[in-house]
């Protein structure tokens, strides 16, 4: 499976943006997909995660603002941020595990599949 997020760009804090994830695989809706976030200096860290039945999972840092929402028929997922902070500045990336792997994960290391991050800076 292939990964393209795109998406990203400059905003100041308080305003949205949405990315997009598009998989090459057909049967993308099987996986578990994620999306990750590294910002300056900083590790890999999980920004939120959708299960193939929809079911979503939140970082407690995105929770209330963030949303992932997933087009199984576009083989998408999206992730949909407003009330943008200057602490959200960071490069996003996409991900998918294993289609045989079904459950939640908040691990880089759980996820096989990466997309090229798009870059998200918030201005204050």
């Amino acid at each position: 499976v292939q990964l393209q997020a795109s998406g990203g760009g400059l905003v100041q804090a308080g305003d949205s943006l949405r990315l997009s994830c598009e998989a090459s695989e057909r049967t993308f809706g099987r996986s578990v997909m994620a999306w990750f976030r590294q910002r300056p200096g900083q590790e890999l860290e999980y920004v939120a995660v959708s299960l193939r039945d929809d079911t979503k999972y939140y970082a407690s840092s995105v929770k209330g603002r963030f949303t992932i929402s997933r087009d199984n028929a576009k083989n998408a997922v999206f992730l949909q941020m407003d009330s943008l902070k200057p602490e959200d500045t960071a490069v996003y990336y996409c991900a998918a595990r294993r289609k045989t792997l079904t459950i939640f994960s908040a691990l880089p290391g759980d996820y096989v599949y990466w997309g090229r991050g798009t870059q998200v800076t918030v201005s204050s």
